[in-house]
């Protein structure tokens, strides 16, 4: 049991610093981040505060959410994915633009964001399938789905599109980034879920009729 919660931690960091590489690929591709980081981007960029103070204030805001109605929501990750997320991202961030010049045509971007996401979605399914606690934005569409009959699904487009607003209004890139991100990681976090980290945190594979629940779950 021990050697099994230990594994549970690794994967978790493994999970939470990866997807630091995984978010910033998005914005160097320049085609737009998921919802919340896009609009913490776009406050950084407004303000002119660092983005690792932005997203730690943001997350502060969401974690009052998350202790008043989702409390059994919280645990190391949280803390974890508070506070290391928006420092790993940054970074990443100037990693890559002091090593490789941005990418101009549209088929480089393609190509890099396509990094973005395969990263991207193994560090959310690392990060979420060693289940030692929901970041402080992820608990909202939960307890929205928890405390009223609408499905979580539902809840999720709800507080994506509310960051997207909220992007939009600050003059934040929003792009096709944005869509993948909001829509289209379900199918690659279940994949790896399904035939990688599962095996890692030492778990077996999917049982049958898993694969929806976690494609709706399993979403940065």
């Amino acid at each position: 049991m021990l050697s099994n919660m230990i594994r549970r931690y690794i994967v978790m960091l493994g999970g939470i610093l990866i997807m630091g590489l995984g978010v910033s690929l998005f914005r160097f591709s320049g085609m737009g981040n998921d919802p919340v980081t896009a609009m913490n981007f776009a406050a950084s960029d407004r303000s002119g505060i660092s983005l690792s103070i932005i997203m730690i204030a943001s997350n502060s805001l969401w974690f009052c959410l998350e202790y008043l109605f989702g409390r059994k929501q919280i645990g190391v990750g949280t803390f974890v994915n508070w506070f290391a997320v928006g420092p790993l991202i940054t970074f990443f961030s100037a990693w890559l633009a002091s090593h490789w010049p941005a990418p101009q045509a549209f088929f480089s971007r393609l190509m890099v964001m396509g990094g973005g996401v395969l990263i991207l979605s193994l560090a959310t399914s690392l990060y979420q399938t060693a289940d030692l606690g929901v970041s402080p934005y992820d608990s909202v569409s939960i307890v929205l789905a928890e405390q009223t009959p609408i499905p979580y699904f539902w809840c999720r487009i709800f507080t994506d599109s509310f960051c997207t607003a909220v992007t939009f209004f600050l003059g934040g890139t929003l792009g096709l980034g944005t869509l993948v991100c909001s829509l289209g990681l379900g199918p690659f976090i279940a994949f790896f879920t399904r035939h990688v980290v599962r095996r890692l945190c030492g778990m077996r594979g999917f049982k049958a009729g898993e694969d929806d629940d976690q494609t709706d779950r399993l979403r940065h």
